[in-house]
């Protein structure tokens, strides 16, 4: 596979003739093979042969131009809405995450989408999460055994679904949680089991409503999150409730009226899926690294039992430059835009490279090594460290993941002592859309 990047030769003159930049001419399915187990050896295989922009053909997404150049990152995040569309770049989540979710939307209906997800993320409402996060981490965290290898991307996955149905869904124990929580961990695997979401893949979100596997997760978990929805409109205190679905049941559209159940639905889904895989990668990325680097995590412990930040914040910025959970944005081009010294044809999806930026010597000296130091020195850049995208689609739940990852990593660092448990790093590994350890995160622990 590596000679059949390497060795491509400029890209077919019928595709040249459509203003697009070069780029491996492997057949679709082959591209799509390669990606689908190792994209970022294939991000950094075109680049080292075509630049910083080129083309690829991966089924069911049409053409991609990949850009990681900040410049072109920065044309295309601050680019027309009207014309660099991320919702229809995200249509193979609609039939998961529904019509209204704020993931597939466009224009002035993802606006108003995003209008009224925007007020639990900020300041101090999301401030006020901290605690019941902190509860739910030292609660999982003094499971843990000690003295044995044990995985932490399960478990860090455990945490953050239960800080989901605490803040989001406004569930507290009980069997609803109990059933709530199994429904949810089922409809995770749409979009975390390789397995399952190949199939929406190849059928593509036309036809995989009609694939049994699938209708059941999102059936059996609709059933549940509609009865919460309804519970919730009629509780006397909704107005008075601080999680996430209440905040919903109670927020408004322009005009006065009331969001409905299915918007609800889509946006809780929404929330759940951007939220869990995502935030528990990254913190198992987290701690994979520092116990790869021992004097970076004694820093960094030294520093919370110190009542201090700044190398905390540092760290988790670095975590997510140097192993970002998903290694690309897309926007789909409606009308034709020049690009780099191309013209791009309507239809494109032009898609900053996540992976590419991060790693690009030309922004971070040493761009392979773990320096979380690098940020203490200088703020991130708008358009070259990118993990939650950038623009008006950048990821509205940004500020809390970082919050979240900040919260457990502390509770962590005060009451465990943490090694690895395997001499040689780990790998990033593709599962589904995102790039976990290869091993988990796997470590030992001790009191």
């Amino acid at each position: 596979m590596e000679a059949a990047v390497k060795e491509a030769a400029p890209i077919a003159p019928r595709e040249a003739g459509r203003g697009l930049p070069p780029g491996p001419r492997m057949p679709r399915a082959l591209q799509t093979a390669i990606w689908s187990r190792q994209a970022q050896w294939m991000l950094a295989q075109c680049r080292a042969r075509f630049g910083d922009m080129f083309t690829l053909n991966i089924a069911n997404e049409g053409t991609w131009v990949m850009v990681s150049d900040p410049e072109l990152v920065k044309q295309v995040f601050t680019g027309d809405p009207k014309v660099f569309h991320a919702g229809e770049g995200n249509q193979i989540l609609r039939p998961i995450l529904g019509d209204n979710s704020v993931l597939v939307l466009d224009e002035k209906p993802h606006i108003g989408q995003r209008r009224l997800l925007l007020p639990p993320f900020h300041g101090e409402r999301m401030q006020g999460y901290g605690e019941k996060m902190a509860e739910i981490a030292v609660r999982e965290i003094e499971s843990w055994p000690s003295g044995t290898p044990y995985k932490l991307r399960p478990r860090m996955q455990a945490i953050t679904l239960e800080i989901i149905l605490e803040t989001v869904f406004g569930v507290h124990g009980g069997e609803r949680m109990q059933q709530l929580r199994v429904a949810l961990r089922d409809f995770l695997d749409l979009t975390t089991d390789p397995k399952i979401l190949l199939p929406v893949i190849l059928a593509g979100p036309e036809r995989i409503n009609g694939f049994p596997p699938f209708r059941r997760r999102v059936d059996a978990v609709d059933r549940l999150i509609h009865a919460e929805i309804a519970e919730r409109r009629t509780a006397e205190d909704v107005e008075e409730r601080d999680d996430i679905l209440s905040l919903l049941v109670a927020a408004r559209h322009e005009d006065g009226s009331p969001m409905s159940d299915a918007e609800i639905r889509d946006e809780l889904l929404t929330l759940l899926v951007a939220g869990h895989e995502t935030t528990a990668t990254a913190l198992s990325w987290a701690m994979e690294r520092l116990t790869r680097h021992p004097d970076k995590l004694e820093r960094l412990r030294a520093e919370v039992l110190a009542g201090e930040d700044a190398y905390m914040t540092a760290t988790i910025q670095e975590t997510l430059r140097l192993r970002p959970v998903i290694v690309l944005v897309i926007r789909k081009l409606t009308e034709a835009v020049e690009l780099g010294g191309y013209q791009l044809p309507a239809g494109v999806r032009v898609t900053p490279s996540i992976y590419l930026v991060h790693r690009d010597p030309r922004i971070y000296p040493e761009p392979d090594r773990f320096l979380p130091e690098r940020f203490l020195e200088s703020p991130p850049g708008t358009y070259t460290w990118i993990p939650f995208g950038g623009g008006v689609r950048r990821c509205l739940g940004a500020a809390f993941a970082q919050f979240e990852m900040e919260v457990v990593l502390r509770e962590l660092l005060r009451q465990r002592e943490i090694a690895p448990a395997r001499q040689e790093s780990e790998r990033p590994f593709r599962r589904a859309i995102t790039e976990t350890p290869r091993h988990d995160a796997e470590v030992i622990l001790s009191s």
